[in-house]
């Protein structure tokens, strides 16, 4: 096996991102189309797979940036986690007066400080329920 993995590579090339290939479809890894109605797209075990390897890193960033984080409890670093996911660490740092608040263990102005912003328009009942989870502690 580890023969016809050299030449596909060889041949189709290993691309980290979505790519167009020379027929035009879209494509990833080695040779992997996944344009919609064409290429098997990702099995449900690969899609697990890169989730959890998503929130691994989305994890450990956020470990690594607040020392605030690990003292949370499950449901608010989740709530933590699915903000970031979505937004990224570099805009979720952008919140500083949500993130002074939960340094401070003050969940009440975080949770009106997230909602006070562009990410909660854009995301509509997601920040709504993300932020009930922030100010309670509960899902």
């Amino acid at each position: 096996m580890s023969k016809i993995i050299e030449i596909l590579r060889a041949h189709e090339g290993v691309e980290t991102h979505a790519y167009k290939c020379t027929s035009g479809k879209t494509t990833i890894g080695v040779g992997r189309n996944i344009e919609a109605g064409s290429g098997p797209g990702l099995s449900t075990d690969e899609i697990n797979y890169l989730l959890a390897s998503d929130i691994e890193r989305v994890e450990a960033e956020l470990l690594a940036a607040f020392n605030w984080y690990r003292t949370l409890g499950t449901a608010r670093k989740d709530a933590i986690m699915d903000m970031c996911f979505n937004m990224g660490l570099p805009r979720f740092k952008k919140f500083k007066k949500a993130l002074a608040g939960m340094a401070k263990g003050d969940y009440k102005t975080a949770a009106i400080e997230f909602l006070d912003s562009r990410w909660a328009n854009q995301v509509g009942q997601r920040a709504i329920t993300v932020t009930d989870i922030i100010r309670s502690g509960k899902y």
